[in-house]
Order: structure tokens, then C-alpha cells, then sequence
């Protein structure tokens, strides 16, 4: 199964309490309910370890997708379509990584 793996920071000017609301109460339910999708976390970077450092993205998504062809189906829809752009208003060019397990 693929994992996806979204790193992003918010764009200038960009609330942080407003931004992890909506992920809450719209992105986390609208995408958990993709029939491809099994599981959808966001998670806020608190740092970097052994370091007193910034993390270099602010926020993570992890993605367990059951179907890649399904997600390109899931993702064409209206409702998505608006999450989609809700979601590139928010985040400062976001990176989508997908990665296979190894072990």
C-alpha cells in the first residue's frame, strides 16, 4: 500500500489556529472519507531533534492509500476540488511524496 507524505508550511499572513481548524473540521473528515484512503493524519512539527532548531515544515500529512487509481477518481470530485483549493490557500508550495514500505 502507498504512502502519502505532504510536507508544507503556511504562507505568510496565514493563522495558524485558522489553518488547523479547517484541517480538523473539514480536510482530516473530507479525505477520511475517500474510499481510497485508510487512514489520514496532519501533524504539526514541534522541532528537530537534539537541536534547538525550527523543523524545516511546519506540517506533515501521512496518507495511507488502498487504491492510487481510485485517488485519481476520489480526487476529481467537486467536493475535493474545493477542498483542494482551500487547502493550496493555506499551504506555501506544499511537496507530495509517494513512498512504498521497505519493511
Amino acid at each position: 500500500m502507498p504512502t502519502m507524505i505532504v510536507l508544507f508550511n503556511l504562507r505568510d499572513g496565514v493563522d495558524e489556529a485558522a489553518y488547523e481548524e479547517w484541517a480538523r473540521s473539514v480536510d482530516v473528515p473530507a479525505v477520511g472519507r475517500l474510499r481510497s484512503i485508510d487512514s489520514f493524519r496532519v501533524l504539526r512539527s514541534s522541532g528537530v531533534l537534539g537541536s534547538d532548531a525550527a523543523a524545516p515544515y511546519r506540517y506533515v500529512e501521512i496518507v495511507e492509500v488502498n487504491d492510487m487509481g481510485v485517488l485519481g477518481e476520489d480526487v476529481a470530485s467537486e467536493e475535493m476540488g474545493r477542498v483542494a483549493a482551500a487547502f493550496q490557500s493555506f499551504a506555501d508550495g506544499p511537496t507530495f511524496m509517494i513512498c512504498d514500505e521497505l519493511a
